[in-house]
């Protein structure tokens, strides 16, 4: 059985898309015939402190679902100071890079982009002892910290994370973008690398839609995910209008804008916001079953992002209602997934809701069914994890 690493940030039973869409490679490689090892810090996203289980510890391993996962020390922050997140990311680097270098690894390893000082250091230290390096671009750093404000263009740090993009794009063997956007980035600094689009399909193993819908209830909007900047939930809260129109937003998930979200709520009934905190994803998936549509918003158009909660609820048969610009919007239109609004345009938010309002539950359920189907046919993950392992990428 050959073997494979795979080097992330996040890792189960940390919560978020990055933690999920990595459990699930490692999953479908050892579906097929890998051996998986997985190197992650211990447990502490999303909110910057060990879990229970971890505290006191410097290393951990434990096998999950046949995956062998070795967790390592992190002095943990979610802080939205630039210099606190770097030390939390530099504390799991050196420890990363000496357990790279002195340790006993598989030769092929799967790294994965952003965080980027982490895949610099292990790029660096997989490049030294040279092992198959394949790297997962899931978003183009920096160029997204400085659409998100994070960074400041030309600035020493802009400088520095540069240096760091173009040095993994030139060691990485060979890597998967998550985008169409990303790739053409990639070849735009090195026009020969060798990339593969390789989407964050989920694997839900649905094998007929379950959803339900009591045509008697408003319209159920749902948002499930971290709240972060980058979304803009807050935001979103504060500037949707529903008060007049057959529609209610429930909210799941956990993060820093949580506490502004609950005191929004708390202080405006009147909005028709819910808020359910975080639940396991088991427990979430069931649930939402009464649920109607999915919106997936950004704070600000992001080079290169796709979010994997397209893929992710479509799946689930749901309808996306998409307010993130780029690529992840032609998706949507071009496949016929949902609704979009323009990014960062409140007002073009709130007419796709009169829209949605207007179209009623009945006509919803069936939409549910078509986008379910489309999504069994072109969001397959096995189908993609196979096509890969038969060009023998991985």
């Amino acid at each position: 059985m050959e073997e494979i690493l795979i080097i992330s940030n996040y890792y189960p039973p940390e919560k978020g898309a990055a933690a999920n869409r990595i459990e699930q490679l490692a999953l479908k490689l050892h579906q097929n015939n890998y051996k998986v090892s997985v190197l992650c810090p211990l447990g502490n996203y999303p909110k910057g402190e060990l879990f229970p289980e971890y505290k006191g510890k410097f290393s951990v391993t434990e096998k999950l679902q046949n995956i062998t996962v070795k967790r390592l020390w992190i002095y943990p922050s979610v802080s939205k100071n630039i210099f606190k997140r770097t030390l939390s990311i530099l504390s799991f680097s050196s420890v990363l890079f000496f357990y790279l270098l002195f340790k006993k690894t598989p030769n092929k390893v799967v790294v994965q982009s952003p965080p980027l000082l982490l895949s610099f250091v292990s790029v660096l230290a997989l490049s030294l002892i040279g092992k198959k390096i394949i790297l997962n671009v899931s978003d183009l750093w920096p160029l997204a910290a400085i659409e998100l404000k994070a960074l400041k263009k030309n600035s020493f740090s802009h400088q520095v994370s540069l240096f760091f993009e173009r040095f993994i794009y030139s060691k990485a063997t060979l890597i998967f973008g998550q985008s169409n956007e990303i790739i053409t980035h990639i070849h735009s600094v090195f026009p020969k690398k060798e990339c593969y689009l390789y989407r964050n399909f989920p694997d839900h193993q649905v094998a007929k839609m379950e959803l339900v819908s009591n045509i008697n209830e408003p319209i159920k909007l749902f948002y499930a995910g971290l709240l972060g900047v980058a979304q803009g939930v807050f935001e979103l809260c504060q500037n949707i209008e529903l008060q007049n129109l057959n529609i209610e937003l429930h909210i799941f998930g956990d993060g820093a804008e949580k506490s502004q979200i609950e005191a929004l709520i708390s202080q405006n009934p009147e909005k028709k916001i819910f808020f359910h905190g975080m639940l396991e994803r088991h427990i979430l998936h069931e649930k939402l079953k009464n649920f109607d549509i999915a919106i997936v918003p950004l704070k600000t158009r992001i080079y290169g992002s796709v979010p994997s909660k397209i893929f992710e609820y479509g799946a689930l048969g749901f309808p996306v209602l998409y307010f993130g610009g780029g690529e992840g919007e032609a998706i949507v239109s071009e496949n016929n997934l949902g609704w979009v609004a323009n990014v960062g345009d409140f007002e073009s938010l709130n007419t796709a809701l009169i829209e949605i309002s207007k179209t009623g539950k009945s006509e919803i359920q069936m939409m549910k069914q078509n986008v379910f189907d489309y999504a069994e046919d072109n969001f397959n993950l096995d189908f993609q994890i196979k096509k890969f392992i038969k060009k023998d990428v991985f």
